[in-house]
């Protein structure tokens, strides 16, 4: 079972609140209002509508125009697929029994980070509003860029409470 827990605004547990230790998940992800998959679609469009237009003015006589329409599609496609690579990025943070799991993702990389639960430090990176710095072990890892600069001090409270008081 899952649900948003009352002491939680970020996170969402899993499991009974009679059992021993409940497990934690913060989802943090971009905010995106265009998937890659309807970005694709609108590119396709976009495409076929300015092809059109411009191998009408072509066929008219204005042959400059239909180069530098497929050179703007493809200054266009190029801007998409820069967008589209990080529209998936995100960081999910995983709370459960002894083991805090940090995994960041970007670009379609990987990058994953495991601390023990009693060693594990959380802490603003520089001061307020900075990213949030999760050490312990000789590891760090910087969380929180998906969330507001003026949410993260919340955030950081939110995991150390679930650290100390779950």
């Amino acid at each position: 079972m899952s649900h948003v827990s009352p002491a939680f605004r970020f996170a969402t547990a899993s499991g009974q609140n009679g059992q021993a230790q409940q497990a934690v998940q913060w989802l943090l992800k971009r905010n995106c209002s265009v998937t890659p998959a309807q970005l694709a679609w609108l590119y396709v469009s976009l495409c076929a509508v300015s092809l059109g237009i411009a191998g009408f003015f072509w066929w008219q006589g204005a042959t400059l125009v239909l180069p530098f329409a497929c050179l703007e599609l493809m200054l266009v496609g190029t801007a998409f697929a820069v967008y589209a690579r990080h529209a998936a990025d995100g960081e999910r943070i995983v709370l459960d029994g002894v083991r805090l799991v940090v995994e960041l993702e970007s670009a379609g990389r990987l990058e994953r980070a495991e601390f023990n639960r009693q060693w594990v430090r959380v802490e603003p990176r520089h001061g307020d509003g900075s990213l949030i710095e999760v050490s312990g072990q000789g590891r760090s890892v910087s969380v929180g860029r998906h969330v507001r600069p003026e949410l993260r001090p919340a955030l950081a409270r939110e995991i150390r409470h679930a650290l100390h008081g779950c």
